[in-house]
């Protein structure tokens, strides 16, 4: 019997997983040099730690976790997102703040799957605890803008908002509600009206989306606090130059968010063309049990980004060009070679040989996994001290001595 892919999942291999690792080294290096620092949580946790942080009227939570009951009889999720973990983490460790987290890994949500969108999928992002400063909230924007152009996206746009704090939103709830009520709504939207009318504004109906473009602005519901916070934002981002436009419909889908919420958008991606957002999330710690802490974060998904990147003919690094494959002519020559290719791996270079094809054969093999050099050891040039150097683009080749493969590969490979 032969098993196929479970629905909304992928396998990543060969020339596609390169375009992973390009994202995700380049991401790291770029994550520390602003000082964040990596964590890693399980993929699987208590469900009220997502249905608590994320929100009961949540798509999330209603309808996308992967919940299950353990073999006694525990109540677990397979994690959705990486906010509410890290932030367990953060607790349950009494970690002292500031803290600048970032994270890399799975996220499962069971949602109809479409491209660029899978049940499972590869996330980053970061999480920033402990500050309240607005600089924070224009560094965190500022640095995926910065990564995001340094990935090779270009023509970025930043959608920002300010959803207030509790207070703003008890003001701004019943004038939400009022401008609902005088709409046609979806089911799922009439239900969720009186228990959290925000979630309206980020319901994916088209209906919906088209009934509700023009709702009332929160922005007119802010309180002292949160206008002063919000205008400092704008105020930090026009001094550095840092382009945005206001959109007071976003909200985004999470029910944690506070104040700044924010999304970067490209062309690359037609209308659904969101490709990193996130926002603060003030209240999060101190529900989760923590003292009172401000937070701020965002993350986008890596499977999106890298068909935002393919739409704008993006050119990957291709690591198989760096190959570098050891071929070898008879039983004694396959000998040398596999010492050949030892003493290499050692010195790090990126070697792959085949112990079982003729030269030929290993010369097919050897274009097919685009190596850009083949060492050939054949026994008459072993009498010499000798192997035979091919340049495998345009097919030229070279006598030189043994003991001088590292260098002569090192000025080539260079």
């Amino acid at each position: 019997m032969r098993y196929k892919l479970v629905k909304g999942t992928k396998d990543i291999f060969l020339n596609d997983i390169n375009k992973w690792q390009y994202i995700e080294s380049t991401s790291k290096k770029i994550l520390e040099d602003f000082g964040y620092s990596e964590i890693r949580t399980p993929i699987f946790e208590s469900t009220d730690l997502f249905s608590r942080s994320i929100g009961v009227s949540t798509d999330i939570v209603e309808k996308e976790m992967y919940s299950f009951k353990d073999k006694k009889g525990r109540d677990l999720t397979l994690r959705p997102e990486g906010t509410a973990s890290i932030v367990r983490a953060y607790v349950e460790h009494s970690l002292v703040p500031p803290v600048k987290f970032y994270h890399i890994g799975t996220m499962y949500r069971y949602e109809k799957p479409q491209s660029g969108r899978y049940r499972e999928f590869y996330q980053i992002g970061i999480e920033a605890i402990g500050s309240i400063s607005p600089f924070i909230d224009c560094e965190v924007i500022d640095l995926a803008l910065f990564l995001l152009s340094k990935l090779g996206l270009t023509n970025l746009k930043i959608r920002l908002n300010s959803i207030g704090c509790r207070k703003c939103r008890e003001v701004y709830k019943k004038i939400l509600l009022e401008y609902l009520k005088k709409k046609e709504l979806c089911k799922d939207c009439i239900r969720r009206m009186n228990l959290n009318p925000f979630r309206v504004l980020d319901c994916k109906n088209e209906q919906c989306i088209r009934v509700t473009s023009t709702p009332p602005s929160i922005l007119n519901s802010l309180c002292e606090d949160c206008k002063k916070h919000f205008a400092e934002v704008k105020e930090i981002l026009a001094e550095y130059k840092i382009s945005y436009f206001e959109d007071p419909r976003l909200f985004r889908g999470l029910d944690y968010y506070t104040k700044t919420t924010f999304e970067i958008v490209t062309d690359e991606l037609g209308a659904k063309n969101s490709v990193l957002g996130g926002g603060r999330y003030d209240y999060l710690v101190e529900e989760l049990g923590g003292d009172s802490t401000p937070a701020i974060g965002w993350a986008f998904g890596v499977d999106r980004l890298v068909l935002a990147l393919e739409s704008a003919k993006f050119r990957f690094p291709d690591e198989s060009k760096k190959l570098i494959f050891i071929a070898w002519t008879t039983e004694t020559a396959k000998k040398q070679a596999f010492k050949i290719a030892r003493r290499l791996r050692t010195e790090e270079f990126r070697c792959e040989m085949n112990y079982e094809k003729s030269l030929k054969a290993q010369l097919k093999l050897a274009d097919r996994l685009e190596a850009k050099l083949t060492v050939i050891v054949g026994t008459h040039e072993l009498k010499e001290g000798k192997v035979i150097l091919r340049n495998m683009e345009d097919g030229s080749q070279r006598k030189i001595d043994i003991e001088k493969i590292e260098l002569e590969l090192k000025q080539i490979m260079c």
